[in-house]
């Protein structure tokens, strides 16, 4: 086969002149099917930009029904992809057990640079940490101070973990690897520890 066959015309302009006159029927159906009318608007752009792209093959006179299949096939992958992020940020959530007050000697001895080093991340990463690790909030409590989703508050929260992490193990070396609580490293003013 030649990658001529493989290759989508665009719809003629009588197709287009039709889907684009029944704009507001195909909202109303999106609207139904979806959780708001923000959803169903982006849906329908991306379908009709699919559409315009892919669909030159479409009879003119079946490409409202044609579409209307575009549509059905788009809300079914919609809450696809929603299920495959709520099933994402479950996940993520058991990656957040309740929290655990150390003793306060332990609290005392744990490693004094962890909190100057936080400083040198971005202030979301920075933001995000001080909101759900040590003021123990929730990771909606970071969402609504941030204006983000959940979704997007447990994916920062992880990345700011990680990059936390870097940052400990550039800084203390050896200490951050074998847990030395007693942290004499560079960030703190004192030696690197010999772990």
């Amino acid at each position: 086969m030649s990658l001529e066959s493989h290759t989508s015309t665009a719809l003629s302009p009588e197709a287009i002149a039709q889907l684009v006159k029944g704009h507001r029927e195909f909202l109303a159906f999106l609207e139904r099917r979806v959780e708001s009318r923000a959803v169903a608007e982006d849906i329908l752009q991306t379908a009709f930009t699919r559409g315009l792209e892919r669909g030159g093959d479409v009879q003119d006179e079946k490409v409202v029904a044609w579409f209307y299949r575009v549509l059905r096939n788009a809300v079914i992958d919609h809450y696809r992809q929603r299920s495959t992020a709520e099933r994402v940020t479950e996940a993520w959530a058991r990656e957040f057990p309740d929290v655990q007050e150390p003793e306060a000697e332990l609290r005392q001895e744990i490693c004094h640079c962890v909190s100057s080093l936080l400083d040198t991340l971005k202030p979301e990463y920075r933001d995000a940490l001080r909101i759900v690790d040590m003021q123990e909030g929730k990771l909606k409590d970071l969402a609504e101070q941030s204006g983000i989703t959940a979704d997007n508050a447990a994916v920062r929260v992880h990345r700011a973990r990680a990059a936390l992490r870097r940052r400990i193990e550039q800084a203390c070396g050896t200490c951050s690897v074998h847990g030395c609580l007693d942290c004499s490293c560079e960030a703190s003013g004192g030696e690197q520890c010999s772990g």
